[in-house]
């Protein structure tokens, strides 16, 4: 029997997961560039645990984007403590609900970083984060075990542009995109 997943067990991973993330990101050659980390993710198999951890966070934060992503629901909750990670202040979390896909782990998935540039397609992406760190060049080509996944997704709302590169090793995932979560979020009011 697996233990259900709930915001304690979050809290006794995290250090774990920091430790795997900060090793990761000095790997990448990503750890020196001052980049903001706007967020961390969660993977959960069961609308009832999504639901569940929904009503823990929002007692430690409030829910600032509820929408629809890749076909299903996302929700961004503003911490009012962020988590701490190396040098970062995480102030908000990304609980997506389940697709079709079962984890054989649920718990702390990735963490996204703001590489500010004016890239609004991956290619372009990925040259920017080359120009800075040139041995990804490597890595975004696959010619190294990291595996890379390029991406551009968008909620049903999203006016900006944010290509997405995510670095995977492991069960350890670090994703980068031009804008911050936030930003996004305002761009789906902007009309």
């Amino acid at each position: 029997m697996t233990d259900i997943l709930t915001l304690s067990r979050l809290h006794k991973t995290w250090p774990a997961f920091s430790l795997d993330i900060i090793n990761f990101l000095e790997e990448l050659g990503l750890a020196h560039l001052g980049l903001e980390c706007d967020h961390t993710a969660l993977r959960v198999n069961t609308a009832s645990v999504a639901d569940a951890l929904s009503k823990e966070f929002c007692v430690q934060g409030t829910i600032i984007s509820n929408n629809v992503i890749n076909g299903r629901p996302i929700l961004i909750i503003e911490l009012n403590t962020p988590l701490p990670l190396a040098g970062f202040n995480i102030d908000c979390i990304e609980l997506p609900y389940p697709g079709s896909k079962q984890y054989p782990l649920e718990g702390w998935e990735h963490i996204e970083l703001v590489f500010p540039c004016q890239a609004t397609s991956c290619d372009e992406l990925a040259q920017a984060l080359i120009e800075k760190v040139p041995h990804l060049a490597d890595v975004i080509e696959n010619k190294t075990a990291i595996k890379v996944k390029l991406s551009s997704p968008s909620g049903e709302h999203e006016r900006l542009a944010n290509p997405t590169i995510a670095f995977k090793k492991d069960n350890i995932c670090i994703k980068v995109h031009p804008h911050g979560i936030k930003k996004v979020i305002e761009s789906e009011s902007d009309n």
